[in-house]
């Protein structure tokens, strides 16, 4: 069973930067394909982030491109994002999600972690 960790979270300035960090135990890293997903209040949870096994392919949401950057390190099983330029637009929890590959959903998603950016 995968266990996923965030960290990172806060409150911010607008045009501020965050970096999120995701620690996971419990499976082979490498072969999960990870993300992060982010919920505000009142609004359904969205996808933010998404990042292959190896790095090589990575997908953004239209909202967050040239902003976020997702990254992976699979010798230390972690994936972070990197959020420049951050808007009011952005505040919600962040959660950190992963899926083996082949598979249509995310099977694991950490506790989420809260990022707050103030105008």
């Amino acid at each position: 069973q995968v266990q996923l960790a965030e960290s990172g979270g806060g409150l911010v300035q607008a045009g501020d930067s965050l970096r999120l960090s995701c620690s996971a135990s419990g499976g082979t890293f490498s072969l999960l394909a990870m993300g992060w997903f982010r919920q505000a209040p009142g609004k359904e949870r969205e996808f933010v982030a998404g990042i292959s096994r190896t790095g090589g392919t990575t997908d953004y949401a239209d909202s967050v491109k040239g902003r976020f950057t997702i990254s992976r390190d699979n010798a230390k099983k972690t994936v972070s994002l990197q959020m420049n330029s951050l808007k009011s637009e952005d505040t919600a929890v962040y959660y950190c999600v992963g899926r083996w590959v082949g598979a249509q959903e995310y099977n694991y998603w950490g506790q989420g972690t809260q990022v707050t950016v103030s105008s």
